[in-house]
């Protein structure tokens, strides 16, 4: 229940970004990073774990791999809002859906990881979806393959941390490193357009100030689960987030779904059954070998 909160929320971002109009993508962002940051900041307060993360910190690795997590994090966060405010909630959900080939495709590349051959099935079958929606939808899926790109070598980069950074520590830091980013975008933005926060009524001011509660809880909805079931339950819940979004895309907001890309969707998700199904296999013939 912890894992399926967690993905549900995540589902439902779209709807809820959307909500926070006329707010802009990049003042969004820089919104959802300082507001995370104090969110954290009380949590590690109630909790009385700043020593946790004191030890953290004084481990150069770790904060060299927060910061370059937190540096993928902000890539992926500034995309997808670019893509949920500008009427490509569909594209967001594809790349959700080829995030699974990704992370399998790093563990090729990076890990050194050596692929089953339904794996390599799975892949050939996704890199064919792709091809299908650039040559036929005649565009290039850029906001779906830097999702899935980001998102994977953030949990390349998580994996490397390893368990020695707990889920509110992680974030607190991540959060801590993209600041100043986030600190220089609203001054930028207060200087051209000129900030949303406060201006369109309490409303207004109390969802855009909830987005760092909106980031943060799901994420540690998502830790608390997946120190309680396996991978692979894991890995099958991780398709209702992007179920979502394309439903709310396809039939909430009413984006195109031409012949194209229904191909091209449905390649994706063949890729995925086949995928699914030989983790589910595989996990259990590992525990029959036990």
């Amino acid at each position: 229940m912890y894992g399926l909160t967690a993905y549900l929320l995540w589902g439902f971002l779209p709807l809820y970004f959307l909500l926070l109009a006329p707010t802009g993508p990049f003042e969004l962002v820089a919104w959802r990073i300082v507001l995370s940051l104090v969110f954290c900041a009380l949590l590690l307060t109630v909790t009385r774990t700043w020593g946790r993360l004191a030890a953290i910190m004084r481990q150069r690795r770790l904060l060299w791999l927060t910061a370059l997590a937190g540096v993928l994090i902000y890539v992926n966060w500034q995309v997808f809002i670019l893509g949920a405010l500008s009427g490509h909630v569909i594209e967001t959900s594809l790349g959700y859906f080829i995030n699974p080939i990704v992370t399998v495709m790093l563990g090729v590349l990076v890990l050194h990881e050596r692929l089953r051959a339904t794996q390599w099935v799975a892949i050939g079958i996704a890199v064919a979806a792709v091809v299908v929606i650039i040559v036929g939808y005649g565009a290039f899926p850029w906001i779906a393959l830097t999702l899935a790109a980001s998102f994977g070598l953030y949990g390349l980069v998580k994996k490397q941390v390893g368990p020695s950074v707990d889920a509110v520590s992680g974030l607190t830091l991540e959060t801590m490193w993209l600041t100043p980013i986030a600190a220089i975008v609203l001054v930028v933005v207060a200087s051209t357009q000129g900030l949303t926060m406060g201006a369109y009524g309490w409303q207004h001011t109390v969802l855009l100030s909830l987005t760092g509660v909106i980031t943060a809880v799901p994420l540690l909805l998502f830790a608390a689960g997946a120190r309680r079931v396996s991978l692979t339950t894991i890995g099958l819940l991780q398709f209702a987030a992007p179920i979502l979004q394309f439903l709310i895309g396809w039939l909430v907001l009413g984006e195109p779904m031409p012949l194209e890309r229904w191909v091209g969707f449905g390649l994706v998700w063949v890729a995925l059954i086949v995928l699914t199904v030989d983790s589910v296999l595989h996990a259990r013939r590992v525990r029959a070998a036990r």
